[in-house]
């Protein structure tokens, strides 16, 4: 009998949960080992300073969202106290600015979140689940090209200080493709939380160390933040379409309702399988309802209540950053989709402890008013998307993607491949997509059929191959017999791994 199936960003953090699999772990024990590896294998996406989403579905059909996302630290010290620095992110094709500095970092919500589905979802003890990220943290990994490339996008941010230099440019030079990182303080601090649990993380040595940095270097965290954040165990967004359920993120997330209003408006578009033509419309009309949050969404769709789920919307404001996604179902049947994501850093590591706070409040989104603006207390939105999709023969399907604001888009055409158009996975993964930016600029991969669509938008943008612009959709399916799928995105140097 097969243990089941594991699609992540990265192979070390698909084989960490698969050897769980093997173990008769479930897809949730696997799941945080896969978390737990990703802090190792991809950095620059995830870190025990972030926070993410974990999509549940148990064997019997209960389904829970955790959300154990990032907050507002609960005061904001004055913009005098609190330096943020802009650097400048290159892409090749394009550059982007980021703001990094102790003044960026909200209250990370990942290690909360481990411990909170360990305790309601986990079978195996913590240490055996952390196992596989503390040896390869302390022997060391070898670059692949993908963490390279990035790595290189944000050279100003893994060189931005001492202690950052020093993991990830020990010789003076930053590390490229094939080189070995090596992370002993991650791998101390590992092996210490499954050992003390996360109360390291809140009152202990590590929170300490997290608030005594903020205070003495002009960050927000207090031991406050860190004692008073909550992991939100929340009832999915439910939406069908096509004689599918799909479980989305629910509000305060952002991605689960414009998940389904896309859905929704294809529904009323429909004269036939969707196009590229209703599917740009589609995509076009999903923009437009996120800028209103929510005004006329009741006349647009069949369930009016998705209007209100829009209006939460506007009181937490969205965060759209670097971000890494697992997906594991087990042979029983279990599903776990896990979206992560750290922002890119703050650019200081804490203490000798392996890690670095994420720079969420360096959005510009987050702050209209200007950087450092932001809302006190609040529970971030996000973009971020792990979904599970139950079909009505009974396959299941769990998917998440990186991608900032074009993880909805590749969500919703990967689900459309999937029911709609009846390809197997990795077709479904691995076909071109499109997106319509804010701004109404579409743009496309090469091996679609855009016709019309390209007539009525009013600019485009060909792309000359599949790129990570698109996103990066991991997913694992199981079908009733038992027949497990497993895809890694290939534009984000995924992998999958079946037991």
């Amino acid at each position: 009998m097969r243990r089941g199936v594991v699609a992540a960003g990265h192979r070390l953090t698909a084989q960490a949960a698969a050897e769980i699999l093997a173990e008769g772990g479930n897809a949730f024990d696997a799941a945080l080992a896969g978390i737990a590896m990703a802090s190792v294998a991809e950095p620059v996406l995830s870190s025990l300073g972030g926070g993410g989403f974990l999509m549940a579905r148990r064997a019997n059909g209960e389904t829970a969202l955790y959300d154990f996302f990032v907050e507002t630290p609960l005061r904001r010290r004055p913009a005098s106290e609190a330096p943020i620095e802009a650097i400048v992110a290159d892409f090749g094709p394009a550059t982007q600015e980021f703001h990094i500095g102790l003044g960026t970092t909200a209250t990370p919500g990942q290690v909360p979140g481990m411990f909170a589905i360990h305790k309601e979802l986990g079978t195996l003890p913590v240490a055996r689940l952390f196992a596989p990220a503390i040896a390869a943290a302390r022997e060391g990994m070898r670059l692949s090209r993908f963490q390279a490339y990035l790595f290189g996008v944000i050279a100003p941010i893994l060189t931005a200080s001492t202690s950052a230099r020093a993991t990830f440019a020990p010789d003076g030079k930053l590390l490229g493709e094939g080189d070995v990182l090596k992370n002993v303080g991650l791998a101390e601090t590992l092996e210490r939380l499954a050992e003390e649990g996360e109360s390291l993380f809140i009152d202990g040595e590590i929170g300490q160390a997290i608030c005594a940095q903020a205070h003495a270097e002009g960050g927000h965290l207090t031991e406050a933040d860190l004692t008073g954040y909550r992991v939100a165990k929340r009832d999915p967004l439910s939406w069908h379409y096509s004689g599918a359920e799909l479980f989305l993120n629910p509000p305060p997330a952002a991605s689960g309702p414009l998940i389904a209003y896309g859905l929704g408006v294809l529904e009323a578009l429909e004269d036939g399988p969707p196009d590229t033509l209703h599917l740009y419309r589609a995509l076009a009309a999903t923009n437009d309802a996120r800028r209103r949050h929510g005004e006329g969404l009741a006349d647009r769709l069949r369930e009016a209540a998705l209007a209100d789920e829009f209006a939460q919307l506007a009181t937490h404001p969205p965060a759209y950053r670097g971000t890494t996604h697992i997906s594991i179902i087990d042979g029983e049947g279990n599903a776990a989709a896990v979206s992560l994501s750290n922002g890119e850093g703050n650019g200081h590591m804490v203490g000798d402890h392996g890690f670095m706070l994420n720079n969420m409040l360096g959005e510009e989104d987050l702050s209209p008013d200007g950087i450092g603006q932001w809302r006190e207390g609040v529970r971030l939105s996000s973009m971020m998307a792990p979904t599970i999709v139950c079909e009505a023969d009974g396959t299941v399907t769990a998917l998440g993607t990186g991608g900032s604001n074009r993880i909805r888009t590749a969500i919703l055409q990967v689900a459309l491949n999937l029911v709609e158009h009846g390809m197997d996975l990795e077709q479904a993964v691995c076909a071109p997509r499109m997106h319509v930016e804010k701004s109404g600029v579409l743009s496309y991969e090469p091996g679609l059929d855009m016709g019309a669509a390209l007539d009525e938008a009013a600019e485009s943008h060909a792309w000359p191959e599949r790129n990570l612009f698109f996103g990066g959709v991991h997913a694992a399916r199981r079908h009733p017999d038992g027949l497990l799928e497993g895809a890694g995105d290939p534009r984000r140097g995924g992998d999958s791994v079946i037991v």
